[in-house]
């Protein structure tokens, strides 16, 4: 995504405030399901859609490999919903971008599993997840760009700081979900329909952190940064353009983030599957530390 330089004042405090609090609301929301989706992973996938054999680490792992299927497809996402938000303005792309994360999360709540229809429940699970993560990769530059852009050049880092802080948020709120659940229900009732309920609230979510950010629009710097490209039919650089030209740069970018998420999601996972497993907690207790994690 391009980024103008401003010239023109920033938002007023009260404008840039309603800016944050849109970027983080789709954040929140958009996380919310990502964690949901990990953590049903380590709890309730691997028994639900794969073949079940006599190890339970086989379908845990099969769940697992389709978590990755999203960070693949994320990277693809970013280039795509970049190019389009610079295009066609960021507001529009993180608004479909949410749209799509909240309605392949929410048809996730409603597959059958291998019991009931066979090998396709694990092909429909990997099909909404790699048009969930791909969705996903529009999301956090987007929030970022567009609280940035409206921010006042001396406080830019502080201001844009803020959508990160949905990330952890929306993994508070799914975690509260899933422990709600967990605890008023028996694990048998957990495992046939329980985990469900917290998917299908992600259209509540999804619908919150929707009208929050119509209240917001692209930056005045963003507008005219646009208009100036219309007006010398300048063309913004395509992705292989950026790809052939820079690739250093988005494989430096890349690298940067691999021992962060390595640790993040060795803690938000895997740790799951090893209280589950080795230490024999229940799903309430697993959850009850998550939250108080």
């Amino acid at each position: 995504m391009s980024n103008p330089q401003h010239t023109q004042s920033a938002t007023t405090p009260s404008g840039l405030k309603r800016v944050v609090a849109a970027a983080m609301a789709g954040t929140v929301a958009e996380w919310y399901e990502f964690f949901l989706y990990g953590t049903a992973s380590a709890l309730v996938f691997g028994q639900l859609f794969f073949r079940q054999t006599d190890s339970p680490i086989d379908g845990i792992i099969a769940a697992f490999a389709l978590y990755a299927v999203g960070f693949l497809a994320r990277p693809l996402g970013g280039l795509v919903f970049g190019h389009y938000g610079d295009k066609f303005g960021r507001k529009r792309l993180l608004q479909l971008s949410l749209v799509v994360v909240g309605i392949t999360t929410f048809l996730m709540g409603c597959l059958p599993g291998f019991d009931q229809i066979g090998y396709a429940a694990p092909v429909l699970l990997v099909l909404l997840r790699l048009i969930q993560g791909f969705a996903f990769g529009g999301e956090w530059g987007g929030a970022i760009l567009l609280v940035s852009e409206h921010c006042p050049d001396n406080r830019r880092g502080f201001w844009a700081s803020w959508p990160q802080a949905g990330v952890p948020a929306g993994n508070l709120v799914a975690t509260v979900a899933l422990l709600l659940l967990s605890s008023n229900l028996s694990e048998q009732q957990f495992l046939a329909w329980g985990w469900r309920v917290a998917f299908w609230f992600s259209a509540v979510v999804v619908l919150i952190g929707y009208w929050i950010r119509t209240s917001v629009d692209d930056a005045p710097i963003f507008k005219e940064a646009q208009a100036r490209q219309a007006q010398t039919k300048q063309q913004q650089l395509g992705v292989v353009e950026v790809l052939r030209h820079h690739w250093r740069s988005v494989l430096v970018g890349i690298g940067a983030r691999f021992a962060e998420n390595i640790l993040y999601y060795t803690v938000v996972t895997f740790s799951i599957t090893y209280l589950k497993l080795v230490v024999h907690k229940d799903t309430s207790q697993i959850l009850l530390l998550m939250f108080g994690a």
